[in-house]
């Protein structure tokens, strides 16, 4: 793509974009029009886990390096065809009208205005209060990594097996994991919340030293959180397929078990990062790895 601003065609879309040659990863030197592409190559696979959703954008106007702000409320300044949905802000009862992305061009558009990584909630805009899925969010604690969200995830997926459960496991894109319980039955944010905390407090207790569920940083120092709080109607998880705000175009990534089980065991935590490249390589060889957690149905377990 050129410097310069444009026009392009996107499906029946044509769109204005600017600064395409502006670096928003320094070290490697990806570009805002890399960042387009790279959105633009990942649509097949990342729109079917926007359907529907209220997206949270987040955005670097000077890239990576430089300051970000969250935006829930859609910019006034979208196309008309950029579709909204009002949800209630909790802490004042307001409504706030949150971006759709549900093509192509709408990616490109959200692209061109900075915004790096996409955050949504576990529900679908439709139906606000009924999760879809059951989420943990594994963020090492200081002196660990991935590699012990790894091994807390392989623990995670046995506990699940003993329920009859199946779960999905991305990369965060960042520092960790992410396991998913596709549900895609009647559930709320109550039951899910009830549900992943007591699995969480579970863990802890049967491996005190690698796990905690506790949101003190001092309590996480050598262990791996386990974060249950994500099940709240209030909060938002990097969507899969989003690229991250990291040093490297890193992506938040979906994994195969045996992917997992490897780089655990052979102490190997350059297999569970991924940069943009291999993204696109991955789904081309793989598909949509994440697919169940849209289409699995699972009843959620008593707390």
């Amino acid at each position: 793509m050129g410097s310069s601003g444009q026009a392009i065609t996107v499906g029946n879309r044509k769109l204005e974009v600017s600064n395409l040659d502006k670096v928003f990863y320094p070290a490697t030197g990806f570009t805002k029009g890399d960042v387009i592409d790279y959105y633009r190559s990942v649509a097949d696979v990342l729109l079917p886990h926007l359907k529907q959703r209220a997206v949270t954008l987040k955005r670097y106007p000077n890239g990576v390096t430089g300051p970000y702000f969250y935006e829930k409320a859609c910019p006034e300044h979208r196309p008309s065809w950029i579709k909204t949905v009002a949800l209630r802000r909790q802490r004042d009862d307001k409504d706030v009208n949150y971006c759709q992305l549900n093509s192509e061009a709408g990616l490109v558009w959200a692209a061109n205005l900075a915004n790096l990584e996409l955050h949504v909630s576990l529900a679908s805009a439709r139906a606000t209060q009924r999760p879809q899925s059951a989420v943990f969010d594994l963020d090492p604690g200081e002196g660990t990594g991935v590699l012990e969200c790894a091994g807390v995830a392989i623990k995670l997926r046995q506990l699940f097996a003993e329920r009859d459960l199946d779960c999905v496991v991305k990369t965060s894109g960042s520092k960790g994991l992410q396991l998913y319980v596709p549900l895609n039955t009647p559930a709320s944010f109550d039951n899910t919340n009830r549900w992943a905390k007591a699995v969480a407090q579970q863990l802890e207790d049967e491996t005190p030293d690698e796990v905690v569920s506790k949101v003190s940083k001092e309590a996480r120092i050598g262990r791996v959180f386990i974060d249950w709080s994500q099940n709240n109607v209030a909060r938002t998880t990097v969507c899969v397929y989003s690229l991250r705000a990291r040093e490297q175009p890193t992506a938040s990534t979906p994994l195969t078990w045996d992917e997992v089980i490897a780089a655990h065991d052979k102490s190997d935590a350059g297999r569970l990062t991924f940069t943009y490249d291999q993204v696109l390589s991955r789904v081309e060889r793989h598909g949509d790895l994440f697919e169940p957690v849209r289409s699995l149905k699972q009843r959620l377990p008593k707390a």
